[in-house]
């Protein structure tokens, strides 16, 4: 990274510090010299704070952009395949074609889990959500794979890497289909990455399946666009987590537990629901003053982001994608009908393009989702299974560099002071 100086004035005392510029985006302070002089950075949510240095991905909100490893997300999606852009987020470098059937054909390999594992399940009530039985599972992998989880090793690295990459959706699919009542379907490795889970999402011992070539690609595209999106609050879990040496399945277990909650991952499910909430096209005008209305409470779900001041980039790829698989499905449903007036008045209403108020991803694939049959529930299962990639390219990125310490914040102190605690009075 290249370098300057900064001085910082505290109390007529200077401070020296490096400034640091990454290829793209914000410099940064080097605040920890700081410490020795009994000064902190305060900065809650660290949304200021550079907590490592990545060659993974970059994200500039301002200008809509999202890279991997320097390719621009629209380009990602529409000229790979995820197990392809996988290669490209794990490696650094896209996969020739010798090296993408290679990786192609190891993860195929791995992709079912052990016998006993299946046992898991039967201990977790058939309601549960979901993700509550992926975080079991998923961390419970270590139980049954605790030959490759030296962190130190780099081939147990690799081993790690690509069993998650394989599993995960086969975990994803044994939540639903236990969900539901029906058998686990075993992996069939002639298929695709994104048509094998559909096939052991939708498919029964009773009869063929087959996969629904445009389902396929539109799966396989919310898959590349969840793969990763910087330090975000899993991404920042699991790197967290990683930082005490725990071993990688806790770890991811840790991400997809940060990823439950509902301001991370449930957006597209919370986007779903505000859609059933509003029923029909004749109430959109009552919901959009609703929104306009500052005393009101109702927020219009899927429409703006924390990050992208402008228009989402994943979000023009899923539109697309959206209109592509309502008219392969056909589908006659007031939701859909919904969606479509509210993303049309979005773009045209000056309320929501004066405060930049666009349809983000989660209002695309939360109606994709919902169009090929995965229930609302399994909406973040989805974004988990996509987004373990990245989770791992972020780890095994740490291991690389080597120079990572184990994560310690501090915090400004407001509790009491020193006081005493004498003995309670006897009798």
């Amino acid at each position: 990274m290249a370098k300057a100086q900064a001085t910082l004035t505290i109390n007529d005392h200077d401070y020296e510090l490096n400034v640091y510029k990454g290829t793209l985006g914000y410099e940064a302070v080097d605040m920890r010299p700081l410490t020795k002089h009994q000064l902190f950075a305060y900065d809650p949510g660290l949304v200021s704070t550079a907590v490592c240095e990545s060659e993974i991905t970059y994200v500039d909100g301002d200008n809509g952009m999202l890279l991997y490893r320097g390719y621009p997300i629209d380009q990602l999606a529409a000229n790979g395949d995820y197990l392809e852009i996988s290669y490209l987020l794990l490696f650094g470098e896209r996969p020739t074609k010798q090296q993408y059937d290679e990786f192609s054909q190891l993860v195929k390999r791995h992709t079912l889990v052990h016998e006993q594992l299946t046992k898991f399940f039967q201990g977790f009530r058939r309601d549960s959500h979901p993700m509550a039985v992926m975080c079991g599972v998923s961390g419970a992998l270590a139980a049954f794979y605790h030959d490759s989880i030296d962190v130190n090793k780099e081939e147990h690295r690799e081993l790690t890497a690509i069993r998650l990459l394989a599993k995960i959706p086969t975990l994803a699919a044994m939540c639903y289909k236990y969900s539901i009542g029906q058998p686990f379907m075993f992996p069939q490795n002639h298929l695709s990455y994104a048509g094998n889970f559909l096939y052991m999402m939708f498919a029964t011992p009773c009869e063929p399946y087959v996969v629904n070539p445009v389902l396929e690609r539109a799966l396989d595209k919310i898959f590349i666009l969840h793969a990763d999106h910087e330090q975000n609050a899993s991404t920042s879990t699991v790197r967290t987590a990683a930082s005490s040496g725990a071993n990688p399945f806790a770890c991811i277990a840790a991400g997809i537990a940060s990823l439950w909650g509902p301001a991370h991952g449930g957006a597209n499910e919370a986007c779903i629901n505000m859609l059933e909430e509003i029923g029909t096209v004749d109430r959109i005008p009552e919901f959009i003053a609703r929104a306009k209305d500052k005393s009101d409470p109702f927020r219009l779900m899927g429409f703006g982001h924390r990050v992208y001041k402008n228009y989402d980039p994943r979000a023009k790829v899923m539109r697309e994608t959206c209109y592509e698989v309502l008219r392969e499905l056909n589908i006659d449903n007031p939701l859909f009908d919904v969606a479509l007036e509210l993303e049309r008045i979005a773009l045209n209403d000056p309320y929501f393009i004066e405060h930049k108020l666009y349809p983000n991803v989660d209002f695309y694939s939360g109606i994709v989702l919902k169009a090929i049959g995965i229930p609302t529930s399994m909406f973040t299962v989805m974004f988990a299974l996509a987004r373990t990639v990245g989770w791992i390219a972020h780890w095994k990125e740490m291991y690389r560099q080597g120079n990572f310490k184990i994560v310690r914040p501090r915090q400004i102190y407001t509790g009491h002071k020193e006081r005493d605690f004498p003995p309670m009075p006897k009798g």
